[in-house]
C-alpha cells in the first residue's frame, strides 16, 4: 500500500465520522437522563454558570471513543479474510481496505495493549463519574490517577523517551507526567468548550505529526497512535457539538480524567525521534501540543501557593477566569486559548523537519505566546491598582 492523500483521508475520514456520530448520539442521551442519575452541575461561587447543568457528557466520550475502536477491530478482522475484486469497491473504500489487509497483523498484535489501555482509561472515567456523582477528596483522587498510571508505565514499560538512562527516573517522570496531564484537562474543564475543544485541537495536531513524521524504526507513519488520536477527536467532536456555549451538558470529571489519561499515554507509546536520528529535538513535540493546559496547571499551582491556599481547592485563576477579569467575553476567552493551544501546536509539526536552531526558534515561539498573556495580564492588574 502506497501512503499518499487518498489514503490519509481515508483514515481520518473512517476515525473520526463514526466516533463523532456515536459519541453525538451517546451524550444526547445521557443529557435526557443527567438528572434522574442524579449528573447533574450546581452553580456556585467558583463556577461561571448560573443554571444546574447535565454531567456525564465524559460518557459519551467514552462510547465514541471505545465503541468506534471496537467496531474497527471487528471491521479488521473480518476484511483481513475476505478478497475484494479489483475494481468492486469505490476508490476510498478500496484504499481503506488495503490499508486494512496490509496492518491487520499489526493491528490485531496490539489490541491486547489497546484494550489494557481503553480498560485503564474507562476505570478512571468510572472513578471520575463516581466524583462528579458524591465528590472525592483530592487524595484519594491522586493515590488512584498514580496507582493506575504506574501499572501502565511499569507493568507495559511505557516511559517517556527524554535520553537519560536511569530507569527509575524514567518511571517516575513518566507517572508524574500522565498524573499532571490528567489534572491539567481536569482543572481546564471551567467553561463551555475549553476542555474538550483544547484537547481537540491538541489529539488532532499530535496526529498530523505522527502521520507526517516518519517512525524512525518503519519509516512509515504511526498508523496506530494517529489513528487512536483521531478516534478520540470524533469522539470528543460529538461531545462538543452538546458543550457549545451555552452549554447544554458538561463532560465533568468523567471526561477530563478520559481525555488526559489518553492524551498522556499517546505521548509516551508514539515515537517522536530516534535514538540514531539526527532531530532528536523532535520529543519536544508534545511539550508543544500541550504547552496551554500546562501553563494553566502551573500558574494556577502557583498562585494559589503564593496565596498560602492548598494546590488543590478549586477557584477563578485558570487562564480563561483571569482573562475574563481583563474583559474578555466568555466566548472570546475559550477563543483565544484555542488559538493559543493551536499556535504552539503547529510549532510541533516543524520539529522533525528542523535541525536543532529551527528547534531553539519554535520553543522561544511557543514561549513567547505564553508570555504574551502574562504581560497582558500583569499589565491590566497594575492599570487597576493605579485607577
Amino acid at each position: 500500500m502506497t501512503w499518499n492523500p487518498l489514503v490519509a483521508f481515508s483514515l481520518i475520514a473512517a476515525a473520526v465520522i463514526p466516533s463523532f456520530l456515536l459519541s453525538l448520539i451517546a451524550t444526547a442521551v445521557v443529557r435526557a437522563n443527567a438528572r434522574k442519575w442524579g449528573l447533574v452541575d450546581e452553580p456556585n461561587d467558583r463556577k461561571v454558570h448560573v443554571t444546574p447543568t447535565p454531567l456525564g457528557g465524559g460518557i459519551g466520550i467514552w462510547v465514541g471513543l471505545v465503541g468506534t475502536l471496537a467496531l474497527a477491530q471487528l471491521a479488521v478482522w473480518l476484511i483481513s479474510r475476505i478478497e475484494f475484486g479489483e475494481g468492486s469497491l469505490p476508490p476510498m473504500l478500496t484504499s481503506l481496505v488495503e490499508m486494512a489487509q496490509t496492518h491487520a497483523g499489526g493491528f490485531l498484535h496490539q489490541s491486547i495493549k489497546l484494550w489494557a489501555l481503553l480498560a485503564g482509561a474507562s476505570i478512571l472515567m468510572i472513578i471520575g463519574l463516581i466524583d462528579d456523582r458524591v465528590g472525592l477528596s483530592w487524595k484519594i483522587r491522586l493515590a488512584m490517577q498514580a496507582t493506575i498510571a504506574a501499572f501502565f508505565v511499569i507493568g507495559f514499560d511505557w516511559k517517556l523517551s527524554f535520553y537519560v538512562d536511569i530507569v527509575w527516573l524514567q518511571y517516575l517522570v513518566s507517572i508524574l507526567w500522565i498524573v499532571a496531564m490528567i489534572n491539567s484537562f481536569n482543572m481546564l474543564d471551567n467553561m463551555d468548550g475549553l476542555s474538550a475543544g483544547v484537547a481537540t485541537i491538541a489529539a488532532s495536531i499530535m496526529a498530523a505529526v505522527l502521520l507526517m513524521a516518519p517512525d524512525p524504526s518503519t519509516a512509515g507513519p504511526q498508523l496506530f497512535t494517529a489513528g487512536f488520536l483521531l478516534v478520540l477527536t470524533g469522539a470528543m467532536l460529538g461531545f462538543l457539538w452538546h458543550n457549545r456555549p451555552p452549554a447544554k451538558i458538561f463532560m465533568g470529571d468523567a471526561g477530563s480524567y478520559l481525555i488526559g489519561f489518553c492524551i498522556a499515554i499517546m505521548t509516551i507509546v508514539a515515537t517522536f525521534a530516534g535514538y540514531d536520528e539526527g532531530a532528536r529535538h523532535a520529543v519536544l513535540a508534545p511539550l508543544c501540543i500541550l504547552a496551554v493546559p500546562l501553563f494553566d496547571l502551573i500558574t494556577v499551582i502557583g498562585i494559589r501557593l503564593r496565596e498560602g491556599r492548598s494546590p488543590f481547592q478549586p477557584d477563578k485563576s485558570h487562564v480563561s477566569h483571569r482573562l475574563v477579569e481583563l474583559g474578555f467575553t466568555k466566548t472570546q476567552a475559550v477563543l483565544t486559548i484555542y488559538l493559543m493551544t493551536a499556535t504552539c501546536g503547529l510549532g510541533a509539526v516543524l520539529l522533525h523537519r528542523v535541525d536543532w536552531i529551527g528547534a531553539i526558534v519554535v520553543l522561544m515561539m511557543v514561549f513567547c505566546v505564553l508570555a504574551l498573556i502574562g504581560v497582558i495580564e500583569s499589565t491590566a492588574r497594575r492599570s487597576r491598582k493605579d485607577s
